[in-house]
């Protein structure tokens, strides 16, 4: 097995054995590098560059997290809800903030084109 694979494979068995709680964050640490690994890349195309920063403007929860999101902000509302359950809405309001921020900029440099 290469480097790269075994690398890849530890981590999956790592996200693997991750709470539930600790597991959004990963994701999201792992959405912020794969972002940055992006932006090192060189600078495409101006046609795939465009594609990427719709990409980015069009990025949205899925249905479930956002069905999750609107649970959790009802149970916050109606002051029923839990620490662990707190703490999720708390990830997921700062991830909607880092990606509302993602979009703005990438509306801003489309903008300029």
């Amino acid at each position: 097995m290469t480097a790269q694979k075994e690398i890849r494979t530890r981590a999956i068995a790592l996200l693997e054995q991750l709470p539930e709680e600790s597991l959004v964050k990963a994701v999201e640490f792992l959405e912020s590098l794969s972002h940055e690994a992006l932006q090192v890349l060189e600078t495409p195309k101006p046609e795939a560059n465009e594609v990427a920063l719709i990409q980015i403007i069009q990025r949205r929860l899925s249905s479930e997290e956002q069905d999750r999101l609107t649970y959790l902000r009802q149970q916050n509302e109606a002051e029923v809800i839990i620490q662990t359950e707190y703490q999720e809405l708390l990830m997921y309001v700062e991830r909607v903030e880092q990606q509302d921020a993602e979009r703005a900029k990438a509306l801003i440099k489309l903008a300029q084109r």
